[in-house]
């Protein structure tokens, strides 16, 4: 299939998909039209591939963290016992990101109740709620290296 195709049916846009091409994600066949710029031809195993990655996205692994547990599972490295270690190391991350977006949830309400009862009493501070002000880990990265703090939005 070609890339309007195979977008549609991975539920990507053509965008997307030839970015993912440029990450190194995703590897197309080349066919023979298309002169200098032959034509990109996607296969149900490049949809399977899309899926992966969105997956992947979805549990909390960035590209970069995706193209390189690619990588090893392409050259053989990917055992259970590397599976393994690798969803616990993002079950832990995944678990303290829950805790800060449950802190957020507890700020947001407390800042919600405060203005809906007229700004009665002292206004809730953000970095209060626990968790709040806490920062993406260092560890835990996939592939040795560690994860880049999250910038303050």
């Amino acid at each position: 299939m070609l890339i309007s195709e195979f977008a549609k049916r991975a539920g990507l846009s053509t965008d997307t998909v030839r970015f993912y091409i440029r990450k190194g994600l995703l590897e197309p066949d080349t066919g023979m039209k298309g002169g200098a710029n032959p034509y990109q031809i996607f296969t149900e195993e490049h949809l399977e591939s899309a899926r992966l990655i969105r997956m992947g996205q979805s549990l909390g692994f960035s590209l970069r963290e995706i193209a390189t547990l690619a990588a090893e599972y392409k050259g053989g490295g990917m055992t259970p016992a590397r599976s393994l270690e690798l969803m616990r190391l993002q079950l832990v991350r995944l678990e303290e990101k829950a805790g800060q977006l449950g802190a957020m949830v507890d700020y947001t309400r407390a800042k919600v109740a405060w203005l809906e009862g007229g700004q009665r009493g002292p206004e809730p501070v953000f970095g209060a709620f626990e968790a709040c002000s806490a920062q993406a880990p260092e560890d835990g990265a996939v592939g040795g290296e560690p994860r880049r703090a999250a910038r303050a939005r």
